[in-house]
């Protein structure tokens, strides 16, 4: 898995918890005893388990958009969880090396991102994610997986069209990515399904798939991304395993900016790359 949430990130890129955390997980059990309900009593009702809750309150789980949401009515909170989860720290289940980049990405106007290993964090379903996981050793713990997935998840609200500006996507991926059925077909299938849904509806989201045959590449040096920020400076980023580099040096953000330019011709139009996603659909 990329974007610092994947399986073998090294000691120093462990998920960490955060005061954010700790300071929701309190007002969560603070909500929740004000309601006199125990552990038991509300995981059903915000359909999560026990130990999922026990997490988030002991501030060592992210919580997902939907168990805020849940929690918010069941617990009749008053808006109280909804603004506290605007001010969470994303670092649980990010790589420290990650987190940097993570942060402009929040806030960018403009991302572009080259992959030749697996689909981008962004666009990636939960089970493609757990999938991907699961394939490359060691493996995590329930909770740490949990955390990661929790963290990949909650950065997809970067892609709605009702953030103020939406961020415009750029999104360059290896046709034999998406044939490699990482996870099955029926995950395949789910993949495929989500990608096409969310390029019909977002605008602001464009999708290339680079074809299996392409004798000359401008990616061949690896994964890339680009950000622009708020004030149009721009930044790129670079990661392998175990490790990530985010690049400030003009000079080098432009040659990477040379290079994206140049995929960007080499791979199909965003028109042809969604023929040929609905082709690969149809054969599952």
């Amino acid at each position: 898995m990329t974007d610092g949430t994947g399986a073998g990130v090294a000691a120093g890129g462990e998920p960490e918890t955060s005061d954010s955390l700790r300071a929701f997980g309190e007002v969560v059990k603070a909500f929740r005893k004000r309601a006199r309900l125990t552990q038991e009593e509300f995981a059903p009702r915000v359909r999560y388990s026990v130990p999922t809750i026990a997490s988030i309150e002991q501030g060592r789980r992210f919580p997902p958009p939907d168990f805020v949401e849940r929690a918010e009515e069941v617990l009749d909170a008053f808006g109280a969880l909804r603004g506290a989860a605007r001010h969470l720290s994303r670092q649980p289940g990010l790589a420290s090396w990650f987190r940097q980049w993570a942060k402009l990405e929040a806030e960018a106007v403009s991302l572009n991102t080259y992959e030749c290993r697996v689909v981008p964090g962004l666009l990636q379903t939960e089970g493609y994610a757990r999938a991907v996981t699961f394939s490359v050793p060691p493996l995590p713990d329930a909770e740490t997986m949990d955390q990661r997935i929790a963290a990949r998840l909650a950065r997809h609200d970067l892609l709605s069209t009702s953030r103020k500006p939406p961020t415009s996507f750029s999104f360059i991926v290896e046709q034999a990515v998406l044939e490699r059925h990482t996870g099955g077909d029926a995950v395949t299938r789910e993949l495929y399904d989500h990608l096409l849904d969310l390029i019909e509806r977002n605008w602001n989201v464009e999708l290339q798939l680079m074809p299996l045959r392409q004798p000359v590449h401008a990616g061949l040096d690896g994964p890339l991304r680009l950000a622009e920020t708020p004030d149009n400076r721009w930044f790129g980023y670079s990661e392998g395993q175990e490790n990530g580099r985010l690049i400030s040096d003009p000079k080098e953000v432009s040659r990477l900016h040379q290079r994206y330019a140049k995929m960007r011709s080499q791979a199909l139009t965003p028109e042809d790359s969604l023929g040929l996603l609905k082709r690969l659909r149809g054969t599952l």
